[in-house]
């Protein structure tokens, strides 16, 4: 093999598509940087499909004599929006449309896919035919995608007609592509695996050479859900890895393995006047290649989310239009984040967004392609898993086994089902999902583990405590059982124990570190004769920490007040009078409350009893005189 080092900076202009696709030599990446291997390949091209283009629409419309259809609008938004494709995504999309009051057009193939039963229109085509595209065009004001395995040629020259097209066909041509959209990130800086193309078995072994193995190798297009990876773990699988993926005239290219310790996933939404705003970290969790699991957000270190916002933040800006775009990640085992590929549209890791965000990934696309405004990202929830109903076998079987899950499903708190209505269950498809919010995310795994039966059901009343008591000795008890009658009253769950700052420190670290995990959301403790443990809990947790004065024999609890507010800047620890433990009880109500409506209801009806109680004894002293009042 003859390797020519020619390395180049990584921010070079970045070549045309033809010019990738017909050079001489073969372009490898490694660490953002291009080198030149000499293997020479053939051109391939695929023959456009044809298709006519029928139309099945709910309400008729009155056609002009040009064949655009002119269509009453009055929502929020007075520009009607076509989608290529009629899938999940395109369903979801109209469902968030519904709420806006837009009109949306839908172009896909099957009669009865999944968004057909909720688009305005309906139109019967398929949209990798070029000239079922223009004509859906006419029916538009703006154009958009839920799948970017579409026509792009069409899309360019309806571009050049001035159709609005979010996002551009420019960035359709770059992600249809994986080897192109990774020559485009890597043009920009982006931080990714090292990469090369290959083109037959001379130039898959050269890469195996310089990569090592296992190696990945991928098709360039028509990839997803897993499909068009495989992996090669020795010189001697390369061929049949290659056979598996269809053979080098496929359009392959290798990535070096990428050692990585979780798969992420930022959420962007980019507006017609170039705002960026991204959606919280997710952790994404595969099955057989498929995103299974979706945990909003993602348990990992706010360096690590920054890392990740702006590597997506920066792909994204490098590419053209309006609209969602999902950008997947990989973190690696010594902190660093590569960008895995970017889905120019909405996204499986943002399903979770319809019930934990303000702003839904589906309002958020329709915001940016119709030039609304963009929507707050941020969660309303603390925390979120969304769970992929994948079809578990064919036919009937599968249908009744994934409609147990979502029975069961209705019967957990926080979560909702959505199902897409898909007229055919076949293995490994995705037939819907369902989304548990909760108060943290140890309690949102715990919900999970009951919808997948893996904790008996029967216990589903088991509560997981949101407030923990803590004292230092069981001489605190007497004093600490008023913050515990609190709680009860208003139904929190809480626990109560015994850690001690001084006799068990190792006890104290593990429970402060391990608060958080466990659900719990606001500590409340007991400080007795030395009274550090409030303060030394409060420095090893994030959460809200209530100190409480226990009245000692020898300076009767001002000494372990004073404790507590001289706490050093950066550890606050709230307190309440000494001895007054039902007040830090309240306290930690009222912290509950603030994301609680529940609770709050019930706050506000224990403050209207305390009122109505002191007026009722005012009454009662106004009538009967302060002497038969004190002498009943």
């Amino acid at each position: 093999m003859l390797v020519r080092a020619l390395v180049h900076p990584t921010c070079f202009a970045r070549p045309r598509d033809s010019r990738l696709s017909s050079s001489p030599s073969t372009q490898v990446f490694v660490e953002g940087k291009k080198t030149s291997l000499s293997f020479s390949y053939p051109k391939k091209t695929r023959p456009m499909s044809s298709a006519r283009c029928a139309i099945s629409a709910k309400s008729s419309q009155q056609s002009s004599k040009d064949g655009e259809d002119r269509l009453s609008v009055h929502g929020v938004s007075e520009m009607v929006v076509g989608i290529l494709g009629g899938g999940q995504l395109g369903r979801m999309l109209c469902q968030a449309a519904s709420q806006m009051g837009i009109k949306v057009l839908t172009l896909d193939p099957l009669e009865n896919c999944p968004a057909s039963s909720l688009s305005h229109q309906h139109i019967v085509g398929n949209f990798n035919d070029g000239s079922a595209v223009l004509e859906f065009a006419k029916r538009c004001g703006v154009l958009t995608v839920e799948i970017e395995h579409v026509d792009v040629d069409a899309l360019k020259k309806l571009e050049q007609q001035g159709v609005d097209c979010e996002p551009k066909a420019s960035t359709i041509r770059i992600i249809q592509d994986k080897y192109i959209q990774k020559v485009h990130f890597s043009h920009h800086g982006i931080p990714l695996p090292d990469f090369m193309q290959i083109d037959n078995l001379k130039s898959a072994e050269g890469a195996g050479d310089l990569f090592g193995y296992p190696l990945m190798i991928k098709s360039r297009k028509l990839a997803y859900d897993g499909r068009g990876n495989a992996v090669a773990h020795s010189k001697e699988e390369l061929s049949s890895s290659v056979k598996v993926l269809g053979g080098y005239d496929r359009g392959l290219y290798v990535e070096r393995w990428t050692e990585f310790v979780k798969e992420l996933a930022v959420i962007v939404g980019r507006g017609r006047d170039g705002s960026i705003s991204c959606y919280p970290v997710v952790e994404t969790i595969h099955r057989d290649n498929i995103c299974h699991i979706v945990e909003a957000p993602a348990d990992v270190p706010e360096s690590v989310k920054k890392c990740a916002m702006d590597v997506a933040q920066k792909a994204v800006s490098s590419l053209g239009g309006a609209g969602v775009f999902a950008v997947e990640l990989f973190l690696t085992k010594d902190g660093k984040v590569l960008l895995n590929e970017v889905a120019p549209r909405p996204h499986n890791s943002g399903h979770h967004t319809i019930e934990s965000c303000y702003t839904s990934q589906y309002e958020q696309h329709l915001r940016a392609v119709t030039g609304l405004p963009l929507g707050d990202p941020s969660m309303k929830t603390p925390a979120a898993i969304m769970y992929n109903i994948l079809g578990e076998d064919e036919g009937e079987p599968g249908f009744y086994i994934a409609h147990q899950l979502t029975r069961r499903a209705l019967s957990i708190p926080g979560a909702s089902v959505h199902w897409y209505d898909k007229p055919e269950m076949r293995k490994q498809r995705k037939m819907g999902h369902i989304t548990i919010v909760g108060p943290s995310m140890n309690i949102v795994k715990r919900r999970l583990d009951l919808l997948l039966e893996r904790e008996n059901i029967g216990n589903h009343t088991a509560a997981t405590p949101h407030v923990a008591i803590i004292m230092g000795s069981d001489s605190d008890l007497p004093v600490m059982k008023d913050a515990a009658e609190i709680l009860k009253a208003f139904d929190v769950p809480f626990e109560i124990t015994i850690v001690s700052a001084h006799r068990t420190p190792e006890r104290m670290y593990s429970f402060a570190l391990s608060a958080r995990e466990r659900g719990i959301r606001t500590i409340i403790a007991g400080a007795g004769g030395a009274a550090h443990l409030p303060g030394m809990v409060a420095s090893l947790t994030p959460l809200p920490v209530i100190g409480v004065p226990v009245k000692t024999s020898s300076l009767s609890g001002v000494d372990s007040l004073y404790s507590i507010v001289q706490m050093p800047k950066g550890v606050p620890v709230a307190t309440v009078a000494i001895n007054n433990a039902a007040n830090a009880g309240l306290l930690a109500v009222k912290i509950l409350a603030s994301t609680d409506s529940d609770l709050s209801e019930r706050l506000m009806k224990y403050q209207e009893d305390m009122k109505d109680a002191v007026l009722g004894k005012a009454e009662k002293l106004e009538a009967e005189g302060w002497e038969k009042y004190l002498n009943p």
